[in-house]
């Protein structure tokens, strides 16, 4: 038997990268997968393809994460369309990197909206689903930034840093309702984002990375689908570092 067969799981910015790459694992291990992304584009529509071609059922939305109504909506259209919901992966995120003394309030106020806000808004939408089912596992994607800091990004460090709290408050609020709730840090992954980075910053982020290499969307997803399944069914409030040992 598949790993999520017979469940229902929602990916918020699955559309591409790490949150595209757990989708894709949790069909290929028997879940029918909603996903959301600010649009809904060609990118969406070939990953549903690409979803339903694994014999699950799958449904992609625009949504925007950081809307308190729009999140509520979410959840009720995908409750609407796939009557439950055992897994949330709260993967949506943004960057705005900068100095301090050069970072906007705009910059700041922002990349706290869609980051940290976002997962208030879902979380708080997809609890009453969950506690009337008495089971679910939310998954929320924070990073090694939150866990150690980073110079440049005072704003997403902080983001990720207030998701990990978040995360083991709910841990702490829904567990006695058989509800899990743990966080990802991933370090220095694969992405288009990533892909940008000038060459000399590659490579110097590689080489402080006891592996030698940057991971790989998989890598996340591997993690996600553990966090998702009842293999981790005693597992809740943690903070799971995907880095390659750049963080320990």
């Amino acid at each position: 038997m598949k790993l999520l067969e017979g469940k229902t799981a929602l990916v918020t910015g699955g559309a591409r990268g790490i949150g595209k790459a757990i989708a894709l694992k949790f069909a290929q291990e028997g879940a029918n997968v909603a996903f959301s992304d600010l649009n809904y584009d060609d990118n969406s529509i070939a990953l549903e393809k690409e979803i339903a071609d694994f014999g699950v059922k799958a449904k992609g939305y625009a949504s925007d994460a950081s809307s308190f109504d729009g999140s509520d909506k979410l959840i009720n259209d995908v409750m609407a369309d796939f009557g439950r919901i055992d897994v949330l992966v709260n993967n949506a995120g943004i960057t705005r990197d900068g100095l301090l003394m050069r970072m906007t309030e705009a910059d700041w106020d922002l990349v706290i909206k869609v980051n940290l806000k976002s997962i208030f808004n879902m979380t708080k939408a997809v609890q009453k689903v969950m506690l009337k089912q008495r089971s679910g596992s939310i998954v929320n994607m924070s990073s090694v930034v939150g866990l150690s800091g980073n110079a440049g990004q005072s704003n997403y460090s902080a983001s990720k840093a207030g998701l990990i709290g978040f995360t083991k408050s709910i841990a702490q609020e829904l567990g006695s309702r058989s509800i899990r709730c743990n966080a990802i840090a991933p370090g220095f992954i694969e992405t288009d984002m990533t892909a940008k980075l000038p060459e000399d910053v590659r490579k110097n982020w590689i080489e402080g990375i006891p592996l030698k290499r940057g991971g790989k969307p998989e890598d996340v997803a591997d993690v996600a689908l553990f966090l998702a399944s009842d293999l981790s069914s005693y597992v809740t409030g943690q903070v799971i570092s995907v880095c390659g040992g750049m963080h320990m």
